[in-house]
C-alpha cells in the first residue's frame, strides 16, 4: 500500500512539470486587430494644487502605439483629493471692518463649484474645534461675509462642503475670528519699526538694495531731531550749570562776610 501511494504521488508531480512544456510549446497568435491598436494612457501628472480639500491637478493623455510612440498628447484638469481635514485658519479683525472668507480656492471655485453644497457651524466667542460647541449657521454659499464685522461676530466657523450626488464631504475647515477695539493695538507693524529695525530686517532677509528715498529722507529727519534735542539738552546743562556756581559763589561770599564781622579788632 505505501508503495502503491508513492508512485501516485511521483505521477501527479510528473504531470505537474510536463504541463507548463505543453503549454510553452503551443504559439500563441494575436489577432492583427490588436496589433495596429492605439491605447490612450496617463503618460504624466502634476501633483495636487492644495495639501487638503478639493483641488486640480493637470494630467498628459497621449495615444501609445504598438511600436512605442507617443502621438496627439493633451493635457487635461481633473479633480483630486488628499485629506478632507483642513485644520483652522486665525484672523484678528478691528471692528467696523469689512471682513469675508472663502471655504474653496479660487481655482476651485471656478471649476464647477455648483456641484457642492456647504453647511456652516458657528461657536460663539470660542477659538475651538470641539464639535459639540457648534450650532448651526445659516449661510447658503461658500463665502462668509461681514461688512462690517462686529464684536459679536468673535468666535469660530466651520465650513463643511459636500458633494451634491453623494452628499461626501470633501473638505472640512475652522475659522476663528478675533474682534478687537479699533484703538487697542496698531497692527501696522512695519509702521511702528525704526529706521534701524527696518534696516536689520532687510539684512535679515538679504535685501542688500539701497534705500529708497523715502527711507533716506526718514533717516535725515531722525537725525536731524536728535541734533536739536541733543543741543537743547547741552543749552539746558550750561545754563543750569552757570547759575549754580554763580548761587554758589553768592552764598560763599555772605559766609566769608559774616565771618569776617565777627572776628574782634587788633
Amino acid at each position: 500500500m505505501e508503495t502503491l501511494g508513492n508512485s501516485q504521488i511521483l505521477g501527479i508531480l510528473s504531470c505537474a512539470f510536463c504541463l507548463p512544456l505543453v503549454v510553452s510549446s503551443e504559439e500563441v497568435t494575436i489577432p492583427a486587430e490588436l496589433k495596429s491598436a492605439v491605447a490612450r494612457v496617463v503618460v504624466n501628472t502634476t501633483s495636487c494644487s492644495v495639501t487638503c480639500g478639493l483641488g486640480f491637478k493637470l494630467e498628459e493623455m497621449c495615444e501609445i502605439t504598438p511600436a512605442g510612440e507617443r502621438r496627439n498628447c493633451t493635457l487635461l484638469r481633473s479633480d483630486c483629493l488628499t485629506t478632507w481635514v483642513c485644520g483652522m485658519l486665525h484672523f484678528t479683525i478691528p471692528v467696523g471692518k469689512p471682513f469675508q472668507f472663502s471655504c474653496l480656492t479660487w481655482d476651485t471655485a471656478g471649476f464647477g463649484s455648483q456641484a457642492y453644497s456647504y453647511t456652516w457651524r458657528f461657536a460663539h466667542g470660542l477659538v475651538t474645534t470641539k464639535d459639540v460647541l457648534f450650532k448651526r449657521f445659516p449661510n447658503p454659499s461658500s463665502v462668509l461675509r461681514f461688512s462690517p464685522i462686529r464684536e459679536a461676530d468673535a468666535g469660530t466657523y466651520r465650513c463643511d462642503v459636500q458633494m451634491w450626488k453623494t452628499f461626501r464631504i470633501i473638505k472640512r475647515i475652522y475659522i476663528g475670528v478675533r474682534v478687537i477695539p479699533k484703538d487697542l493695538v496698531d497692527l501696522d507693524f512695519q509702521k511702528s519699526l525704526t529706521w534701524e529695525q527696518k534696516l536689520a530686517a532687510n539684512k535679515e532677509e538679504g535685501n542688500t538694495e539701497s534705500s529708497t528715498y523715502e527711507e533716506v529722507q526718514e533717516q535725515q529727519r531722525f537725525w536731524q531731531t536728535q541734533s536739536f534735542y541733543g543741543c537743547l539738552v547741552g543749552v539746558g546743562i550750561g545754563v543750569a550749570g552757570v547759575v549754580l556756581v554763580s548761587m554758589a559763589l553768592w552764598f560763599l561770599w555772605k559766609i566769608l562776610r559774616r565771618a569776617a564781622k565777627k572776628l574782634p579788632e587788633i
